[in-house]
């Protein structure tokens, strides 16, 4: 039996049952992970009102932490209400002790204020958090009010400005929650992360029931830390678990009601939220009309071998020219040589009913006259304005995009530039391409065919047709085949066609898993029974 890996939550009771404590609990429950509730205030609170603030002594705290310390240390500590300069510095001691032991993450839910408005810190504990807690953060999540307190004088600069300056003072990630902004339609959540920059939006949720919602999503980020996701990923799955909870809020006494973190979150589409490229927040949630199945997808590096394999019947669905520049080759050659070949391929492809997808030389091949491309992140990311200006245009013309992810965050960033394919890989090993993911599995790609706004196509390691069998039933609408077309694929093509008819068959019964897997080591993950 798997053990649950453990997180610790240092924070206040709540007596009306919506925020602090728990909060957090029903946050871990929806996660799967074990909490520790560890005491550092304890308030007299209803839905309507706080009508007293105590700070356990700080011994108090000290023993709790010891108590546990041996028997349940924790992969993440994640702090709410600490109600004092002396608990805040306990909190630091156990922190550094507990790094001396093994990894741990330590998340900092800056609690400043009840949504009452009752205030719970003086200015003591916020030099106390300044000086001592953001040093040590892993991730740190206030709100925008918070995140403005938290920097002092001169603190609002924007939020993106904000989000830097937190990490400027050791903060290792910073997520600017957007519950207290005045955005009606979206909610609007800024990640300033070392794998990713960016707004983290959804649609906002009418509810006047909104108790406990940045406790749960700090604990939901001290979740998805504990099973092992970089924070961009555990940005993202906060984000749909605390979207989830306000969804389920309640109704209880005359004020605010809690918000209702529960299982299953993360296996609804409607809860991915979107990450943007650049600072500027999305106004709208625009629906992308879905793209056609890409079915057997063939990549190749050559016109010629487009020809080969478009001269097979059946041939394939889908096949994709990727062309590397040769070393010996200059600039102006290659972009003559590239161009022809785009040019020749677009022409075989149309002869055969064929979609012909261009992998990266998007410039050249749209003056080649081509009609789909395909994008990994990286290059997207690296496009001036000028240059998404003029792939917008082409898109607006009927130009097809495909673009690669890997991660959650690149999954919810492909997801804001309305794909016509999404790529999911690697989901075997492969060395056709050196990258720090680790392989998908059939698990998240399954989670990815059923979350995806766009079709899902599996990339990396299919070397048998077996493999792109269990792609296909697990859902994908694609699967491709690089070195597995051989020499000859009018000898392999009719196995390939064989083993996504029958895989097809069978996704209806895909299972979704209620959470993905990580795809990047985390900073906590332990092994399964490891006590630290």
């Amino acid at each position: 039996m798997n053990t649950p890996p453990i997180i610790w939550s240092i924070a206040g009771t709540d007596s009306g049952g919506g925020a602090g404590l728990a909060a957090d609990q029903r946050a871990a429950d929806a996660f799967g992970v074990h909490l520790c509730p560890v005491v550092a205030a304890v308030t007299a609170q209803s839905t309507t009102a706080v009508t007293r603030i105590d700070a356990v002594p700080p011994d108090w705290l000290d023993a709790q932490l010891a108590a546990l310390a041996e028997d349940l240390p924790p992969a993440v500590i994640k702090t709410g209400l600490l109600g004092s300069v002396a608990n805040a510095r306990v909190v630091a001691r156990w922190v550094d002790r507990l790094r001396t032991r093994a990894p741990l993450a330590f998340v900092i839910d800056p609690v400043l204020r009840a949504s009452t408005g009752a205030g719970f810190v003086d200015e003591a504990l916020m030099r106390a958090y300044r000086e001592e807690l953001l040093p040590r953060a892993t991730v740190v999540t206030p709100n925008q009010h918070e995140a403005v307190r938290l920097l002092g004088p001169d603190g609002d600069s924007g939020v993106p400005a904000m989000a830097a300056a937190l990490r400027s003072q050791g903060v290792q990630a910073v997520v600017v929650t957007g519950g207290d902004a005045a955005t009606p339609t979206l909610s609007h959540d800024w990640i300033d992360t070392p794998h990713a920059r960016g707004w983290l939006t959804l649609p906002r949720v009418d509810t006047p029931h909104h108790h406990g919602t940045g406790c749960s999503f700090a604990s939901s980020m001290a979740a998805a830390l504990a099973l092992g996701f970089v924070a961009a990923d555990a940005a993202v799955l906060a984000k749909m678990a605390t979207t989830h909870a306000l969804r389920h809020a309640r109704a209880v006494g005359r004020g605010a009601g809690p918000v209702v973190a529960g299982a299953g979150f993360a296996a609804d589409p409607s809860l991915l939220p979107r990450l943007s490229c650049g600072v500027q927040a999305p106004t709208g949630w625009p629906v992308h009309a879905r793209g056609r199945e890409p079915g057997v997808y063939a990549i190749v590096d050559s016109a010629e071998r487009v020809d080969v394999v478009l001269s097979t019947q059946p041939t394939v669905d889908t096949i994709q020219l990727r062309m590397k520049r040769p070393a010996a080759m200059d600039a102006s050659a290659w972009t003559t040589h590239l161009q022809q070949a785009i040019a020749r391929s677009q022409r075989a492809a149309d002869a055969a009913g064929v979609t012909l997808v261009i992998n990266d030389h998007w410039q050249a091949a749209l003056a080649a006259g081509a009609r789909a491309l395909h994008l990994g992140q990286e290059d997207l990311l690296a496009l001036g304005p000028d240059e998404h200006a003029a792939l917008q245009a082409a898109r607006e013309n009927g130009v097809q995009l495909g673009l690669s992810s890997h991660s959650l965050w690149e999954l919810c960033r492909a997801a804001a530039l309305q794909p016509d394919l999404i790529a999911c890989g690697p989901v075997w090993p492969t060395t056709t391409k050196d990258m720090p993911w680790r392989p998908q599995g059939l698990d998240n790609l399954a989670w990815w065919a059923h979350m995806a706004p766009a079709p899902v196509v599996g990339i990396g390691g299919v070397l048998a047709p077996e493999q792109l069998q269990a792609v296909a039933a697990a859902g994908a609408a694609g699967g491709c085949v690089v070195r597995g077309l051989g020499e000859d694929p009018s000898k392999t093509l009719p196995a390939w066609h064989a083993a996504w008819a029958e895989g097809r068959s069978a996704a209806a019964q895909a299972r979704v898993p209620a959470l993905p897997q990580p795809s990047l080591p985390g900073p906590c993950r332990r092994p399964v029974g490891d006590k630290g």
